[in-house]
């Protein structure tokens, strides 16, 4: 079972400070079709203006992972973290009993360009908890490089969910693969670029859903790929 989902037919909302595409329904964005998949519940591809942000706000019981493509965030929150999320850094923050944060592009010239994920928790209620990490180019060069998970293995961000997420670079020869279990189902993000994903080309924005079995990529051309393994 393969779904292409293209980039165009996502929801968009442009604030002015704010320029946002979402591939499931959010905020004034309502699709029936497209409320999630799995536990996976938000992908926002946002650009942040120079010197704006998101002021403080809450949230509660979810998983929520920043992935900056260009740019920096700058991240404040009630448990006492701040911090600036740079590329090649992921942020997890598990939003449990209740916590508030605020993010913000400080540059007085440049936008940031970033992926808000949402993830349903496994647990509810939990206490709130945050994480940070940095995965180099080199780590993601040509292979799907494990950053987010339910236990931290190999080094990722741990999350309160049975879901595995991956993250990959891709250009010219260079390919990957990884097999989705029987009973899970994969989704294919494309960050940036271009790559064939079974046989689908896919641009940037696009994404790909499927069932257990194999995926592949190749073909990338300046790719980066998010893969979520998810229940």
């Amino acid at each position: 079972m393969l779904t292409l989902r293209k980039s165009e037919d996502r929801g968009h909302a442009n604030h002015g400070w704010l320029d946002s595409y979402h591939s499931f329904s959010f905020a004034d964005y309502h699709d029936p079709e497209h409320m999630g998949y799995g536990p996976l519940r938000v992908i926002n591809e946002d650009r942040v203006q120079a010197g704006a942000g998101f002021g403080t706000h809450g949230h509660r019981d979810m998983e929520i992972i920043s992935y900056v493509l260009d740019g920096a965030l700058a991240h404040e929150d009630s448990m006492g973290n701040g911090s600036a999320i740079v590329p090649g850094d992921v942020q997890r923050m598990s939003a449990g009993t209740g916590v508030r944060h605020s993010e913000f592009n400080h540059s007085k010239t440049g936008a940031t360009h970033f992926l808000q994920i949402w993830i349903e928790p496994k647990f509810t209620g939990i206490k709130p908890s945050y994480e940070q990490k940095h995965f180099s180019a080199q780590e993601k060069r040509g292979r799907l490089r494990l950053i987010a998970s339910p236990d931290g293995r190999d080094g990722s961000v741990s999350m309160n969910q049975d879901a595995f997420l991956y993250a990959g670079l891709f250009d010219g020869a260079e390919n990957a693969a990884l097999t989705i279990a029987a009973g899970r189902q994969g989704y294919v993000h494309v960050a940036r670029g271009r790559i064939t994903v079974n046989g689908q080309a896919l641009d940037a924005g696009d994404a790909l859903k499927t069932g257990a079995g194999a995926i592949t990529l190749q073909g990338g051309q300046a790719a980066e790929v998010l893969v979520f393994d998810l229940p």
